[in-house]
């Protein structure tokens, strides 16, 4: 659960490949379908508009479609954005799905009755990371390393309260990983808006260099810059409520995956670990 960090490992390999994939995707779209249908759709519009001048326009005229609200460099870079945001999302998805996998697996295999005390504590250690160093699945997970560190804790302390720090120590370490790693997300989620002002206002100012043209009448190329400034924000705001909601969906995911992972822990080890020579100190005094 926590990858080695580096320039080969999958934390920095992955969104940078999602991004190149994301910008390769998107433009071959636009350049095949995207702007291709716009400029059909602009022509169709024209040719009514001719053929009906002097009458009341219907409503199917003042529906504008999906592909002419997107055509413009603003909305290719927000849906840029916001598939790279996504394919991002559901790799940390399939790391969350993949550790809570583990949680099915017996890794300490404590019979009915069974104890654990501070004397196996170290065996069992060495039998669970021989176990772990066998199989690659395991390793460099969240769950294998929490028993690991109880285990090894308890046997250097006998103290069943320090085994269970040590994997609140762990889990919060992990948690803390998990936000920073959605940082990313964060910045696309704040970016994508950011793009739509642009558009905003890239498209306020080009409608304004034509106040001229529009004071005689020509009011053409006025409106489609407005139509630029508009389009912009509004795909931009409909594309960040999309991916922020994908963001509390594998937030959530691991927020529960760390509780989980904690009550396993607390359920199938902490609970069956025993001191039995502070029950016989602390015998006497009872008896007293």
């Amino acid at each position: 659960m926590l990858p080695k960090k580096g320039f080969l490992s999958l934390d920095f390999l992955v969104p940078n490949l999602a991004l190149v994939v994301s910008l390769v995707s998107v433009v071959l779209l636009y350049k095949t379908t995207v702007r291709p249908r716009a400029a059909e759709l602009l022509l169709e519009s024209r040719v009514k508009a001719a053929q009906s001048a002097g009458k009341p326009a219907s409503l199917e005229q003042h529906q504008r479609p999906v592909f002419l609200v997107i055509k413009d460099e603003e909305p290719m870079f927000e849906i840029t954005f916001c598939f790279w945001g996504t394919m991002v999302l559901a790799y940390k998805m399939a790391r969350v799905t993949r550790e809570r996998r583990l949680l099915k697996h017996d890794f300490i295999q404590v019979q009915e009755g069974e104890r654990i005390i501070p004397e196996d504590a170290l065996d069992r250690y060495k039998e669970l990371k021989a176990v772990i160093e066998r199989t690659p699945q395991w390793r460099d997970r969240l769950l294998p390393d929490c028993l690991l560190a109880a285990l090894q804790r308890f046997h250097a302390s006998n103290s069943i309260q320090d085994a269970a720090t040590a994997v609140k120590e762990r889990a919060d370490i992990a948690a803390d990983s998990l936000d920073s790693s959605l940082s990313l997300i964060r910045y696309i989620a704040w970016a994508i808006p950011a793009i739509g002002f642009v558009g905003t206002v890239r498209g306020i100012g080009h409608a304004l260099s034509f106040a001229e043209e529009a004071i005689k009448g020509n009011l053409g190329a006025v409106t489609q810059n407005l139509g630029l400034a508009f389009n912009s924000t509004f795909v931009g705001l409909i594309l960040c409520v999309f991916l922020m909601y994908l963001l509390h969906i594998v937030q959530s995911s691991q927020e529960e995956l760390i509780i989980d992972i904690r009550h396993y822990c607390r359920d199938k080890l902490i609970d069956v670990m025993k001191v039995p020579a502070r029950e016989r100190e602390e015998l006497p005094l009872s008896v007293v």
